[in-house]
């Protein structure tokens, strides 16, 4: 396996992001894209030209020329289009949020494991170089034993409004859309919690539009993760020691941000240097799927079976506390 011959089922913004970072990954060529839009469909690969066209997502499953599908549909069709791939045998890099919740996200795993196919979340930022780093920074003990984090992520939505923003047929409200975020940097940097508690305002459609989430931790750090459709935020996370803390600046969740350092009485600030590419930052975790294809591998080791489950049935906790609900729970 020189190249590894990636499909993208979805053909919207995202998928647009992912494409183009695709092209930065070596051992990687777009071989088919699928949207059951012929008119969308087209405008991208007028784009990203690829030998295969598909108007529904079976025959790019189908597709004998694809090794791995990019799944970039909106997360409440997650599910049902992971499952369609697995069935196909098609290794599968599945958009976040994984699922609506945690008992479609194991289905999706077990059918991965039975049929011996790969599969994992798109977790992009769990990948770019400032989220190790700053891992390394608090593994070494550059602010010392971690006490608080602070996570912020809004911004308003402009006309026109996706559908999918405020439906909640389709996941719609902040959680799984922006949330999500915050909630995996303080899995990823403090654990899972001893206790959790969450608040939301609902929109007009009874999905949130603001969502205040706190964790709590046994050895009494906490988390305070917010997120909203209602203001525009710094989008800024601040991860607190005894020592010192370390902020990751705006976009703390792509490769636009900086790593900031900060110490002493009075405080003095020191910029951590980060290397940093061109592109979007797709293309990390791209590389990250083609090395595990290339090893035989069917569960990544750095987003794990296990880490999505944990951050699934945190997202469900979370929603059970602030009172978020779909019409899939039912």
């Amino acid at each position: 396996m020189e190249m590894i011959r990636w499909g993208i089922l979805g053909c919207g913004r995202i998928a647009r992001k992912f494409a183009a970072d695709l092209q930065l990954v070596a051992d990687a060529t777009l071989t088919a894209v699928a949207s059951r839009s012929e008119e969308t469909v087209n405008d991208f690969v007028k784009e990203f030209p690829v030998p295969f066209i598909h108007t529904d997502y079976e025959s790019l499953a189908a597709n004998p020329e694809v090794d791995v599908i990019y799944v970039a549909t909106p997360h409440s069709f997650h599910y049902e289009h992971t499952l369609l791939c697995i069935r196909h045998g098609k290794a599968v890099l599945c958009e976040k949020a994984f699922a609506i919740n945690s008992w479609q996200a194991k289905e999706m795993m077990d059918a991965a494991q039975e049929k011996k196919v790969f599969l994992m979340e798109a977790l992009w930022s769990k990948f770019l170089p400032q989220h190790s780093k700053i891992k390394q920074l608090i593994t070494d003990g550059l602010i010392g034993d971690l006490k608080s984090m602070q996570v912020n992520f809004g911004f308003r939505p402009v006309d026109p409004i996706p559908q999918r923003i405020f439906d909640p047929a389709l996941g719609g409200g902040t959680l799984l859309d922006i949330g999500i975020y915050n909630v995996f940097l303080a899995l990823s940097i403090l654990g899972k919690p001893d206790a959790i508690e969450a608040f939301m305002t609902a929109a007009s459609t009874g999905v949130d539009e603001q969502c205040a989430i706190l964790f709590r931790y046994d050895n009494g750090a906490m988390a305070q993760l917010f997120s909203t459709f209602t203001t525009d935020l710094a989008c800024e996370a601040d991860i607190c020691g005894a020592l010192g803390r370390l902020k990751l600046t705006s976009r703390f969740f792509t490769p636009m941000a900086d790593i900031e350092y900060y110490s002493g009485r009075p405080e003095t600030k020191e910029i951590i240097p980060v290397e940093k590419e061109s592109g979007f930052g797709y293309q990390y975790e791209a590389r990250h799927v083609n090395a595990c294809l290339k090893n035989g591998l069917i569960e990544s080791p750095i987003v794990s079976h296990a880490d999505s489950l944990l951050l699934m049935e945190t997202l469900d906790l979370v929603r059970k506390k602030a009172g978020i609900r779909y019409p899939v729970d039912q």
